[in-house]
This record gives C-alpha cells, structure tokens and sequence, in this order.
C-alpha cells in the first residue's frame, strides 16, 4: 500500500488546463444543468446579428450605386432588425448569465470551502507553496465562476470571427489569409498571461507578507500591542517594501510583454491595409465588395482584439483558477484514496506506534525519531516532557491531523492510514491547547462537538457538565443562549479562562469515543480544578466498554500521577514508559521533573 507522500507525488504541478476546465463546466453543469444551456445558448444567438451587420453595409451600397430602392429599404430594415436583436439579445443573455452566475457562485464556494475543511491532514497549512496556492483560490473564488462567462464569450466571439471569414472569403478566398496575419496577435495573447502569470507568483509570497503587515496594522486583535510598541510607522513601510518587491516582476514582465504585443497588431494593421488595396486595385471589384471588406476587415480587427482579449483572460486568469481548483479536488483524493480499512465499534488491544518518525512539512528537523509504543484499550495514558519535545505532535499524529514521515500507527493492528479519517474522527473526541473560539451562541459554540445532537439541550448540558463549565453559564445574561463575541449584535465577551472550559465542554459532546485526546485544554485553571476535572474523567473512561483510550498532555505532575501510563519524551525521542511509581522508583528524568515541580509548590 502506498504511503501518503508517494500518493501525492507529482501533485506539486497543476492539472492541464483544458482538462481542469472541462471539469469545472461539468461541475456547474452538475448544479445547474438549465441555467448553464439556456446561458451558453443566448450568449451564440447575442453573437449572430452583429456578425450580420457588414453583409446589410455591402446590400445597402450595392442598393444605393444601382439605385434599387427596394434593396436599400430591406438592407436599412436588416441593419435595424441586427441593431435591436444584438440588443435584446445581449440584455437577456446577460441577465440570464448573471443569474447563472450567482447560483454557481454558491455551489462553487461551497465546494471549495468543502474541500479545504474535508483534506484528510492539516500539512497542507504550513507549507509556502502550496498556502500561496490555496490563498488565490481562497480569496478569488470569483474567478472560478467568471470562466464560465469567459468561455461562453470566448465561444461567441470565435462564432463572429468565423461568419465574418465566410463574408471576406465570398468576395475573394484569399483574404481569408487575414486570419493568418490575426496569428501573432493570438501567439501573443496565449504567451503573455503565462509569463504575467508566472511573474504573479513569484511574488505571490511577498504579497502575502503585505497582505498580512496591512491586517496587522488594520484590525483590533494586535491594535493594542501595536500601539502599545509603537511600530504602526514600521508596519506601513515594511507593508510598502513588501508590496514593491511583489509588485517589481510583475511590472517588469508586463513591459517586456507589451512590446511583443504591440508588434503583432502592427503586422495584422499592415495586412488589414493590404487587403483593402488588393480588393479595390488588383480585382478591381466593384464599391459594394470594397465596401463588405472595409466593413468585414473592420469587424475582423475587432473580433479578432475581443477574441485574442477573451482568450487571454481565459489563459491567464480565469483558466488557472479552474486549475488550481482540479488540483485542489487531486490534493484531497489522493490522502483519502487508501482508506479501505473500516474503524473498529471497539478498541479490544490498543493503539501501536511502530517505529514513527515524523518532520512537520517544509522542514528537516525531526519531531518524532524513531517512537515505537503501545497505548493499552482502556487505559489512561499521559504523555510529558518538556518544550518541544513532542507531546503535541505525538497527539496530531493519533488524530490524523498529519501522516507519519516513516512508521505506522495500528489500531487493533489495522492501519490507521488506511481507515476513513472522517470516520475515525467520529470516534475521537477531546480539546487542545490552541482551540479555536466559535463566536456562536454558547449552546451551538459547545454543541459543534457532536453536529448531530447540535441542538440537543440536554446533551449539551450534560458536556458543560463534564467540563466543569456551570459557572461560566451562571454568568453569562442569558445563559446557553448567549451569543459569544463584542463584535456580535448583543454578544458577550468572556475571559480566556472561560473560553478554554467552553472548549473543554464541546471535546466531551460525544459520549462514547475510541479515542480522548486533552492536549494541555486546561492550562487556565487551577491546578486543583484541573486535578478534580481529569479525575473524575478518568474514571469514566476506564469504565467505557468500548476500550476508549485516554490521552493527557500536561505539564502538572499531579494530574499525570493518575494515568495508568506515563509517556516520558525527550528531544523527539521516547526514552521512558511505565506508571508514576514505576518511573519515580528508576530514577530517571520524570523522576527529575517531578521533583523540580514539587519544590516549587513547598
């Protein structure tokens, strides 16, 4: 079975382009199959009367030389007919577009917010390149559901430049070589997005730098610190370096493309002059083929600049949206794509570590070396050592938070790679230390820990019970229906504390997990609170007929003295395991640090 990184091995390019776009047309299809045809198909019908237009100037001249009044009324009618149906078929079409437009939007912006929140690991989070990739399809979404106008447009102005040939090749085949002479306006517009591109991201990480000084200087949660420090001078000029040397290749590049550009309208203008001189002096054909070329060339140099134009925007904008979003779909299948193991109802063994090593994405330096341990079903085990020693990664790693560089973890001796992670964590429960504050109303900020019962009071309740959280309650206005948060219409502010035993209850929503995970939750609270909490906890779990494990990171040696197991790391390495009495009676560093703690409490 194939590791995690060797199933994402050459994700790190995009998709092809007309393939990621064909996957998005099918996607909007899939959500609005009606509104997507009747969109396409007005969008051509808008394109045929404009097109139209040069034939009605070459019927209205030959009406006027040869004095045929009824030509020259029904041309006159054919030119209004053309006038108001481009109108009111171009109005419709837009409306419908636009409606299309904005339903897409939503099922687009639903699937990437599905995507991003459903990736099985959180590396993809702390690596540039692939956040630099995420951030443009994250705060441009727009971009997805404008390459559907795009491409409609495109297909439409491709529609009058065809029927715009056939009028010029009617009068003589060989001005059909206009076309050719469009060519280097075409190579143009398909190579200049790539390099603009190409210049984008290079300073994409610059622009993200800027981005992040202009927040930090802009909003509330820093505002105090910054003006505390003084440094709001320094934010603007390091914000204004930072955009300029994003800025510089783009600029630069756009120069150098330019002039490319204006080339090739200079050759296609030469040509266009050309084939007005051979209709008119070499075949000598008479005023109203003159008249259908001038007409015709004219639109031709339109068409051609809105169909190179469109094209552009295509290649360079919209187009890479759709490919950044194909990759993004390719990036979440391919960790999800061996998980054909189920979750077991119980854990009748334990969790194994077998070898486990682990370095966070983009870096070199080895969190985990070389850890192999067994974590017992139904036990309590806690896991200690100082900064930076593990502890937490230990705990992302049993959550599936991030794969192993090397080794495996086994549940009951079955893969943990390959069973569902969605499924797995239905059967995880608990808190961390960098817990995220849900500025809902405080029954929803603690029910999100169980969405099924989201809206079960009484299960609710009984987690703040859990939690030791009542106090918090008490004093809230008005109680669980408290909307949490200043920024909030009637919102409440509450201390971190308080936040941390909210967090705490929403970790003990689910009643009966594999796997309960309290990485440091509690480090607000008294160390007598915290004692009393993981307690009375503890001896639930092991009496949990599932064989839930019971995973503590702590820092207090008086709440870790109870767990039935103590993990001792050290430098990313395992050097010890066994109980408090076990470990107090080798001698070695817990001994050591639970000496140092107790001193300071004497």
């Amino acid at each position: 079975m194939d590791s995690p990184q060797k199933r994402l091995e050459g994700l790190d390019e995009l998709p092809p382009a007309l393939s990621s776009m064909w996957r998005l047309c099918r996607l909007g299809y899939r959500h609005e199959p009606r509104l997507m045809l009747w969109a396409f198909v007005l969008s051509q019908l808008a394109a045929l009367p404009d097109a139209l237009l040069a034939l009605w100037l070459m019927l209205l001249g030959r009406g006027v030389i040869e004095s045929r009044p009824w030509l020259v009324t029904g041309s006159a009618i054919g030119l209004g007919v053309s006038a108001t149906a481009t109108w009111l078929l171009q109005t419709v079409s837009t409306r419908v577009q636009r409606r299309f437009r904005d339903k897409v939007t939503i099922a687009l912006e639903s699937h990437v917010a599905r995507l991003q929140a459903s990736i099985v690991t959180i590396a993809h989070h702390e690596r540039p390149e692939i956040l630099d990739r995420l951030a443009m399809l994250r705060d441009q979404v727009f971009v997805l559901d404008h390459m559907y106008m795009s491409v409609f447009a495109t297909v439409g102005w491709i529609l009058r430049l065809a029927v715009t040939l056939a009028l010029l090749a009617s009068v003589h085949v060989a001005l059909v070589l206009l076309a050719v002479f469009a060519l280097p306006t075409v190579w143009v517009s398909t190579w200049r997005p790539a390099v603009e591109r190409a210049a984008l991201q290079s300073g994409a990480q610059a622009n993200r730098l800027a981005r992040h000084l202009f927040t930090t200087a802009t909003t509330a949660p820093p505002g105090k610190e910054v003006r505390v420090l003084g440094i709001g001078d320094k934010l603007v000029t390091e914000r204004r370096s930072a955009w300029e040397m994003g800025f510089a290749p783009i600029a630069s590049a756009r120069w150098a493309t330019a002039g490319w550009q204006a080339l090739a309208w200079a050759i296609f203008g030469t040509a266009y002059v050309g084939a007005i001189v051979f209709v008119s002096a070499v075949l000598g054909r008479p005023a109203e083929s003159v008249l259908l070329v001038l007409a015709a060339g004219a639109r031709l140099s339109a068409y051609v600049g809105a169909t190179v134009g469109e094209i552009g925007f295509l290649r360079g904008f919209w187009m890479d949206g759709s490919r950044r979003l194909a990759w993004l779909e390719d990036y979440a299948a391919a960790l999800e794509a061996a998980a054909d193991a189920p979750v077991p109802d119980a854990i009748t063994r334990g969790i194994r570590f077998d070898r486990v090593s682990f370095a966070y994405p983009g870096t070199s330096r080895t969190v985990l070396d070389d850890v192999s341990l067994t974590l017992p079903a139904g036990s309590v085990v806690a896991i200690v050592g100082e900064n930076g020693a593990g502890k937490s990664t230990l705990v992302k790693l049993l959550a599936r938070m991030y794969e192993p560089t090397s080794g495996s973890i086994f549940v009951d001796d079955r893969p943990l790679a390959r069973m569902p992670a969605a499924g797995w964590r239905a059967r995880l429960a608990g808190a961390f230390q960098d817990f995220y504050r849900f500025e809902f109303q405080v029954r929803h900020t603690v029910g999100l820990g169980d969405v099924t019962r989201l809206h079960d009071s009484i299960a609710v309740e009984t987690a703040i019970g859990r939690a030791g959280a009542e106090d918090v309650i008490l004093k809230l206005p008005s109680g669980l229906d408290t909307q949490l948060g200043p920024t909030w219409p009637g919102g409440s502010e509450v201390s971190f504390g308080q936040w941390q035993k909210l967090a705490l209850a929403r970790g003990f929503m689910r009643d009966t997990p594999l796997l309960l995970v309290l990485d440091e939750p509690t480090a607000a609270l008294d160390a007598e609170t915290e004692h009393a909490l993981f307690t009375r906890y503890a001896a639930a779990a092991r009496n949990s007929s599932s064989g839930r494990i019971t995973v503590l990171v702590s820092h207090r040696f008086s709440t870790v003295r109870m767990a039935d197991l103590i993990v001792v790391l050290d430098g990313s390495r395992l050097v010890d395991v066994g109980t408090h009495d076990e470990l107090m009676a080798r001698g070695g560093q817990y001994a050591e640090l639970y000496a140092i703690q107790a001193k300071a409490y004497q």
